[in-house]
């Protein structure tokens, strides 16, 4: 049992094997923060339990957050999670590690809140609490990243309100909040997506490129939105190997 709370459960991993001969200088525990889509008015179970489970299969424990939706409103969500990812590092909760390395996962409106999360806090967010904390990576998958560009009308409506300004819109484009402290990125996205167009990863690829924020972009091209791990979809298919591989790259 945890005392995490409401929305927030827990997926340990299994415990490694020992390894044989002197024990190594023991690393930060890993730890992923997962935010499944569903266009702030939901949480899609496959991107919720079903990326734990595969986070779990590779040896890394999660953590799935049902994250406030409406009729909560902007900015409910991110301050809730960077205040759950804050408590994560602090070691405030039972039975889980203390000062983890934090991987914050988002698919669709949990990958526009998750790239929130590695910003800045916007002047909403300050109104509310002062929590700055960011993960030390951050995998989107299919992301809603603009609020204007190729706007997602559904997670724009439920995050601010039908009849939003286009200023409030635009305050919440995450690719202009991209800055030197934004955590290296891994984002896919197929290129056929027809509710997330596919240039809401193209430009957050490109703001993290001009501040030189290390990234991966891999665009594939057919596959629907939403397809989770992509099982039997083509080549999208291949998305979780490569994400590994990019892990174990980071020292995961």
């Amino acid at each position: 049992m945890t005392d995490l709370p409401d929305g927030a459960t827990w997926y340990p991993a299994p415990a490694a094997p020992a390894s044989p001969g002197p024990d190594p200088a023991p690393a930060r525990p890993a730890l992923a923060l997962v935010l499944p889509g569903g266009g702030y008015h939901g949480h899609a179970a496959h991107e919720g339990e079903g990326y734990a489970r595969w986070l779990n299969a590779i040896g890394v424990s999660a953590v799935v957050f049902e994250y406030p939706v409406a009729p909560h409103r902007h900015p409910d969500a991110v301050v809730a999670t960077r205040t759950l990812l804050r408590d994560l590092r602090a070691g405030r909760f039972t039975g889980l590690p203390s000062d983890p390395r934090v991987l914050l996962v988002g698919s669709s409106a949990g990958g526009h809140l998750a790239a929130l999360v590695s910003s800045a806090p916007t002047p909403e967010e300050r109104a509310v609490s002062d929590v700055d904390d960011r993960p030390d990576l951050a995998l989107l998958c299919y992301p809603v990243v603009s609020m204007t560009d190729h706007q997602h009308r559904g997670s724009a409506d439920n995050l601010l309100g039908k009849g939003a300004t286009v200023w409030a819109q635009g305050a919440l484009d995450t690719e202009l909040m991209v800055d030197a402290s934004t955590p290296p990125t891994f984002l896919w996205h197929t290129a056929e997506d027809p509710a997330v167009h596919v240039t809401h990863s193209l430009l957050y690829g490109q703001a993290l490129a001009r501040r030189a924020v290390p990234f991966e972009l891999h665009v594939f091209e057919r596959g629907a939105h939403g397809i989770g791990l992509a099982q039997g979809t083509g080549t999208a298919e291949v998305w979780p190997s490569v994400a590994e591989a990019w892990l174990r790259d980071h020292g995961w």
